[in-house]
């Protein structure tokens, strides 16, 4: 990810609408780290690889959902674990996670979250004006493409071998 020029980027209502789902929606950032982390714990040592890769991916997620919430606040709202900063209405809940538990189900669900980003954040480019805002949302785009091709080359793969 490439240095984010925060100067460039001040408060702006309409970019913050667009994004703000993106941070703390039912299938934004917030509800992706907790469901890698959620699927990490649950491979655990019965299919390490996969546990690995949820892991990898949830500090990845983590960190999107860090940028955004700084983006949020400099947008001109308080990061809230909303849909909808600055408003605090409609919080976050963890129901937005899928609690999956066997290797197939949890790598299906995620390759449909991950088509879901992709597709949001590609959204968001084509509504923003911003180019600071948009850079963030190139980079962030970016990785989740990798992200995807990561869990599609698992499930191809017949991940989860064990060890």
């Amino acid at each position: 990810m490439r240095e984010i020029a925060w100067d460039e980027i001040c408060a702006d209502v309409r970019a913050l609408r667009i994004i703000s789902p993106a941070y703390a929606g039912k299938d934004g950032e917030l509800t992706a780290v907790l469901q890698y982390v959620y699927q990490s714990v649950v491979a655990g040592e019965q299919h390490r690889a996969l546990a690995k890769l949820f892991l990898r991916i949830a500090v990845e997620e983590m960190r999107h959902l860090q940028i955004l919430g700084k983006l949020i606040v400099r947008l001109g709202a308080s990061p809230l674990f909303t849909a909808c900063p600055p408003y605090p209405v409609s919080f976050y809940s963890a129901s937005c996670v899928c609690y999956a538990r066997r290797p197939c189900e949890m790598l299906n669900a995620d390759i449909r979250a991950e088509e879901c980003a992709i597709a949001e954040y590609t959204r968001m480019l084509a509504l923003v004006e911003c180019g600071g805002v948009r850079a963030v949302i190139e980079d962030i785009l970016a990785e989740e493409r990798e992200h995807l091709r990561l869990l599609r080359e698992a499930r191809d793969a017949g991940l989860p071998p064990r060890g």
